[in-house]
């Protein structure tokens, strides 16, 4: 395949606005359009081969018409679904990146992506760790992870900490630098085989299966007596509410997500709002994007920690890019184990 050749571009293209959950069907597999492999002439794009795609709740918040004040901006009914991933580049008009450089950040879900807006792309330094990692732990997720916990939850040792979702591509990173910080981690999750993960894998001093509690109130207490000085949210809705119940005085709650919220058209209210009152506890929500420029201090950190063995990240990993609609879909069922994602090609 030759500089300047034209091969057909298969995609994963964007049907038109939904509500409640996600379906296959809202997305289609595409081979209709073609793309040149080389950067037009002046541009100062960037053409890459994309190799891993990362499945992220968020993209459900771009597949409907965002109205209001808000970080991101509606998915155009026809377009490419757009997404965080891992590529090489194979052509550049850009005087960061050059050929076959690896990359990561906002790409297009299809085979080949010309980036225009580079602002999101950094290129890969380290490749002694597997490449899926930039969708993860060594990507936007494991950078949220980092900033929501240490900047926003200011934790100390010895303090209580409860993370929902705990499981996935960000809970999982918390509880273990939570764990690493010395303080007492519970997490929920949505399976036997998750909370057994949490337990055994990640090191959780304690979990427990939220669809099998029909009290959350109780559930809190029975699992963290002690109160929750440290709340990562990455659930809102009930959950939320019934942590507020269960806060220590001058407790922090870092709002990191509300995916039981986005598929909701009329989402539930905050309710127990007193109870942050009397207990002084802070809640703060914050947004990775406001970090980027921290990401080489976030790296020293954190590959350190990996290559020592000190965290571990699971990966739930489909093939093709045929696979992505259901793998994105599946996020809100609970079917992924770990982080979600998709091999387009292996480098």
């Amino acid at each position: 395949m030759g500089e300047g050749e034209e091969v057909r571009n298969k995609q994963v293209l964007f049907k038109g606005y939904i509500s409640g959950f996600p379906k296959e069907s809202d997305m289609c597999i595409s081979t209709d359009n073609s793309i040149c492999l080389k950067v037009p002439e002046g541009s100062n794009g960037v053409l890459v081969k994309n190799l891993y795609l990362s499945c992220d709740p968020y993209m459900r918040l771009l597949m409907q018409k965002i109205e209001g004040p808000s970080i991101f901006t509606s998915l155009t009914p026809g377009s490419v679904i757009t997404g965080y991933g891992v590529a090489k580049v194979l052509d550049s008009g850009h005087l960061n990146f050059k050929k076959d450089d690896l990359v990561w950040g906002t790409t297009g879900w299809e085979e080949y992506s010309l980036i225009t807006v580079t602002d999101s792309l950094f290129k890969i330094e380290h490749t002694d760790v597997p490449l899926s990692y930039y969708t993860g732990i060594l990507g936007m997720p494991g950078m949220t992870a980092y900033v929501g916990f240490y900047e926003t939850c200011n934790p100390k040792k010895g303090e209580y900490v409860f993370v929902s979702a705990a499981s996935g591509a960000i809970g999982q990173l918390v509880g273990q630098f939570a764990k690493l910080m010395g303080c007492y981690v519970v997490g929920s999750a949505g399976s036997k085989e998750k909370v057994d993960l949490l337990k055994n894998k990640f090191g959780f001093h304690e979990a427990f299966n939220y669809k099998e509690e029909h009290d959350l109130d109780a559930a809190l207490k029975r699992y963290c007596p002690e109160g929750i000085d440290i709340y990562f949210d990455n659930v809102g809705g009930k959950m939320l509410n019934a942590v507020i119940l269960n806060m220590r005085s001058h407790g922090r709650i870092a709002l990191c997500g509300q995916v039981s919220q986005y598929i909701l058209d009329e989402p539930e209210g905050v309710k127990n709002v007193i109870c942050l009152i009397y207990s002084r506890v802070r809640v703060e929500g914050f947004v990775v994007f406001d970090y980027l420029p921290q990401y080489s201090k976030f790296l020293d950190t954190i590959l350190p920690s990996i290559r020592e063995g000190k965290i571990t990240y699971v990966e739930d990993i489909v093939e093709g890019l045929e696979s992505a609609p259901a793998a994105l879909v599946g996020l809100f069922s609970g079917r992924n184990v770990g982080k979600q994602l998709v091999v387009v090609a292996r480098e």
